[in-house]
């Protein structure tokens, strides 16, 4: 059995979904992730305080595929897809320091939790666990 410090239920698929986090918490997350056999995949988002610039920054540090396009819809499928990046197990996707994106555009910020959880609902219907944690600063870090 491994050892879930955070209580998440790490295999229990219907667990799975989108989760504010503190920052400190990333980096004991994501390797409980990855001793759960998840792939673990990280964007940083500091500075990040636009749609334009959060696509662009997902599509490059996800490693997109060239000409997939950049607006929500395209953000939607290959989130849904990651066929590029393969794993058995299941994803974990941790977007760091997204204050600055929350704090500019209420809006734009929402719209990326709905896709995020549209994705991990998708990859659910596969028997396929994807995890989306948004690190900010005000969210008290795990004990």
């Amino acid at each position: 059995m491994t050892h879930d410090p955070f209580d998440l239920g790490l295999h229990d698929l219907n667990n799975a979904g989108v989760y504010a986090i503190g920052n400190d918490d990333v980096g004991p997350l994501s390797a409980a992730m990855r001793d759960a056999g998840l792939k673990v995949l990280r964007v940083d988002l500091d500075g990040c305080a636009d749609k334009r610039t959060l696509l662009a920054r997902l599509a490059a540090q996800l490693d997109f595929p060239q000409g997939t396009g950049g607006n929500w819809d395209a953000l939607s499928d290959n989130l849904r897809d990651l066929a590029w990046q393969k794993s058995p197990g299941g994803y974990a996707l941790f977007l760091s320091d997204a204050d600055g994106l929350r704090d500019a555009g209420a809006a734009e910020f929402e719209t990326l939790l709905d896709v995020l959880d549209e994705a991990s609902q998708s990859w659910a219907q596969q028997d396929v666990p994807f995890w989306a944690f948004v690190a900010l600063k005000d969210v008290p870090a795990a004990e």
